[in-house]
């Protein structure tokens, strides 16, 4: 039996439908991220878990537990928001412990000096939330959500706030302490990166849907419409007339074709190693090459539209602006959508 189950849950806010009969699924001890734009309704549908928003229907289980109708505190989720909401007045000690104070818990002392040590917060229990990096506020803010022993972790965008390097640094911290916790997570993001790090599922939302779930690599390789190739990575979608046109041949049936920029391949006019029988050839024109870390990219002007084509690690041939060239299309790399 699943340990979360969302069912059929909706929500709308006066005549909009924010959350459209989402039903999903989660396993105990397991990291999914919900994916989307801004405005998909993500944030909503945890706020909904978190019991911060009301659903008109549906229902919300926990180990077995409707908790559709509970108030959030008898929930048993911890929820950590982008803003971090410390207590500006409290130190860090006092911020984690302030939860199990109110429920008057015991052996609050070891239990806050657990998770001060769990988010590698050791000497800084007497600095207050102004003192500290904003990572360290994000630490403080995700022991003190911990410390409660919820049964799921409710993450809302919690490392959009930071700087590039810290951000990286703390998505390794992060699954380092899901995964010794062995606790069940639900991870909001609008980054596509930051999911396939961390996520072992993936529900990519549009419009208050789940249009697609799966492991990152699933997700990944095998979008299932448009809007997931374009939103996942940068595939190449063409619809599937102009396709056509492009390779001159109707081997492909479908309404459009989506392939990743890395699977293609640049050979120069006139190198005829091309196998025709594995790929399709391209003539264009190079009219944009930009440099990121180990990818060369290319845009590549042709009759019908562009191509982006990614050169990991700098491999094989290189070429300029201007250039005439053609690009390599293994047939077996098309996803049809």
């Amino acid at each position: 039996m699943s340990y979360v189950n969302i069912d059929q849950v909706t929500k709308k806010y006066q005549n909009q439908v924010v959350l459209n009969n989402i039903s999903l699924t989660l396993n105990k001890g397991e990291f999914v991220t919900l994916l989307g734009q801004s405005g998909c309704g993500k944030s909503t549908l945890l706020r909904s878990i978190a019991g911060l928003e009301d659903v008109e229907v549906g229902n919300i289980l926990i180990d077995g537990k409707n908790i559709t109708n509970l108030p959030p505190r008898q929930r048993e989720v911890g929820m950590v928001f982008q803003s971090y909401a410390l207590f500006p007045n409290m130190t860090v000690f006092e911020n984690i412990a302030y939860g199990l104070k109110m429920k008057k818990a015991k052996n609050i002392q070891v239990n806050v000096k657990k998770m001060i040590e769990l988010v590698d917060l050791i000497g800084k229990e007497e600095s207050y939330p102004h003192q500290l990096s904003g990572g360290q506020q994000q630490r403080v803010a995700l022991a003190r959500a911990l410390v409660m022993e919820p049964k799921v972790l409710l993450l809302d965008e919690p490392l959009s706030a930071l700087d590039a390097k810290i951000r990286k640094s703390l998505q390794k911290e992060l699954k380092r302490i899901q995964q010794e916790l062995d606790i069940t997570t639900i991870f909001v993001t609008h980054d596509q990166e930051e999911a396939m790090t961390m996520s072992d599922r993936i529900f990519v939302m549009n419009n208050g849907n789940v249009v697609q779930e799966g492991t990152p690599s699933e997700i990944y390789t095998t979008p299932v419409n448009k809007f997931v190739a374009k939103f996942i990575g940068n595939y190449n979608v063409y619809e599937m007339d102009v396709f056509h046109k492009l390779v001159r041949s109707n081997e492909l049936i479908g309404n459009d074709v989506a392939i990743r920029p890395e699977v293609l391949k640049l050979v120069a006019v006139g190198n005829d190693s091309m196998d025709l029988q594995r790929n399709w050839g391209i003539k264009g024109i190079i009219s944009d090459v930009t440099m990121t870390g180990n990818v060369l990219r290319y845009e590549v002007e042709t009759e019908e539209s562009a191509f982006l084509v990614d050169n990991l690690n700098h491999r094989g041939e290189m070429f300029q602006q201007g250039e005439q060239v053609n690009i390599i299309v293994p047939k077996k790399e098309c996803v049809i959508l």
